[in-house]
Order: structure tokens, then sequence, then C-alpha cells
């Protein structure tokens, strides 16, 4: 079945010509009438709208978890049995669904993101800031510190030298927590390879 090219974003729902039902609609727009599908689309996508709103608070992310719903619809028409209740309802079965799943891919994207960040930073950041500490020079950490880029720096000097903790880094620049940590992170690998575990013992 060919996807219709564009949809047109309701600006509400359209009288219902004459007395064709939205499962009338459903019916035809599994056999791909265009037509049929447009008027279901500004019929129920002000009620898709509203539930996944409510379930996203985010209006840019509720109209685009819309179109992924109505888009559904279009591809899914036929499996619509009018027999196991309303097209309503069965559209908006879709509608919650397609939301909460949005909701838990968000949360777990947050919590890999936290969870990284915290596991990688913590041990790199006690294991290099006690190796710069005990084993090396100022010269030689001014040195290596160059070699970073501008973010990893301003990072990793602010928690080093002047003993800001992370949140408090991250409120300085202006950036997430789980931002500054892997920023650290990956700085502070950077500045261990420079410095090498040898070097400040060479006579």
């Amino acid at each position: 079945m060919t996807e219709p090219t564009a949809l047109p974003w309701p600006g509400g729902p359209r009288q219902r010509a004459g007395a064709i039902t939205d499962g009338d609609l459903l019916t035809l727009t599994a056999t791909g009438d265009v037509a049929a599908f447009s008027t279901l689309y500004d019929r129920v996508s002000p009620w898709v709208f509203g539930l996944v709103r409510r379930i996203l608070r985010n209006p840019a992310q509720s109209e685009e978890v819309t179109q992924e719903v109505m888009l559904d619809v279009w591809r899914t028409a036929g499996r619509y049995d009018a027999g196991r209740g309303s097209a309503h309802s069965w559209i908006l079965t879709i509608a919650h669904r397609r939301a909460v799943d949005r909701v838990r891919s968000e949360q777990a994207a947050a919590d890999r993101t936290e969870q990284v960040g915290a596991r990688s930073v913590d041990v790199e950041f006690d294991q290099v800031a006690d190796t710069v500490s005990t084993r090396l020079e100022a010269e030689q950490v001014r040195r290596c510190l160059g070699t970073l880029t501008e973010l990893q720096r301003e990072s990793i000097e602010l928690a080093y030298y002047n003993g800001y903790s992370y949140p408090e880094v991250a409120q300085q620049l202006g950036a997430k927590l789980p931002t500054i940590k892997a920023r650290m992170r990956d700085g502070l690998i950077r500045l261990r390879d420079c410095l090498g575990p040898e070097k400040g013992h060479a006579s």
C-alpha cells in the first residue's frame, strides 16, 4: 500500500459527511482510499493529540507521536475488527500504546546516559587525579592540558584545580551533569595517555 505523501494537520474535527462512520472510513482506508483516510484523520487526530499530550506533556513530541499514530492507522487499518470495539477506541488504543512507548524510550535513554556517566567517570577521575597529584609535575600537567579540547580542559580545571564537584562544574558551564561527566571522562583518559605512567620518575 502506498503511504500518503502529506498528512493535513487538522484545525479541528470536520462535520461528519452523511451517516458514514469511523469504522466505514477505516474499512475504506484499508483499501488505500486516501480521501477516506483524510476524512478520518480530521475526525480523530484531535482526540489522538489530546490523549498523547496528556501522557507526554511536551507539545512537539505529542505532535510527532500523533503523526506516528495516524501513519499506523493508515498502515494497519485492515486489522480493525468492528466486532471487538469501535474504530474510535481502536485508534485511541494505538495512540496510548505509542505514547507510553515514547515515555519509556525517553526514560530508558536518560537512565543509560546517567549510568554510563556515573560508572565510567568516577573511577577514571579518582585514578587519574591521584596519578596527576602524586607522580607528575605541574609543568607536565599544563602541557598535557593544552592537548585537550577547550570544553574538556574547562571541566577538568574546575574540578581538579578549583575543587568543584561534578554538579558545581555542570552549573558553572551551564551543561547537564551527564554531559559534564562524559566530557571529563574523555578528557581524563586523554590526559592520562599524554602524561604516561612512567613520566615524572625519569632522571
